[in-house]
């Protein structure tokens, strides 16, 4: 299905640091929350995320991530998710985190 240029521009995709994660018994899928840091104007977001095939929690400690920031926030369980992490599966359907090649200020927009 193609969007237009107009729909793609409402997408406000932003770096963040990962500043927290901690185990999400609740969840249906083995899943992480997230805490990220997306600095001082957009503040700190809560996340869940279907990664812990690939990721232990210790080293998701100031990884720079990409987040959609502007979707509703979403109640799973009894957390709310105020943001999306992203990423891509691998050939086995593990989730990979979508990241930054050098470290840039959190909050910094993506640039289409």
């Amino acid at each position: 299905m193609e969007i237009s240029w107009r729909d793609f521009e409402k997408v406000d995709l932003r770096v963040g640091t990962i500043v927290e994660a901690k185990d999400f018994p609740a969840a249906r899928k083995p899943a992480y929350q997230l805490l990220v840091d997306f600095g001082d104007t957009i503040g700190l977001r809560k996340s869940s995320a279907q990664i812990t095939a690939l990721y232990k929690q210790e080293d998701l400690i100031g990884r720079q991530v990409i987040a959609v920031i502007n979707f509703p926030k979403k109640q799973i369980g009894k957390f709310m998710s105020e943001c999306l992490v992203t990423g891509v599966a691998d050939e086995d359907g593990n989730i990979v985190l979508a990241t930054v090649e050098r470290k840039v200020p959190n909050g910094t927009k993506l640039i289409y």
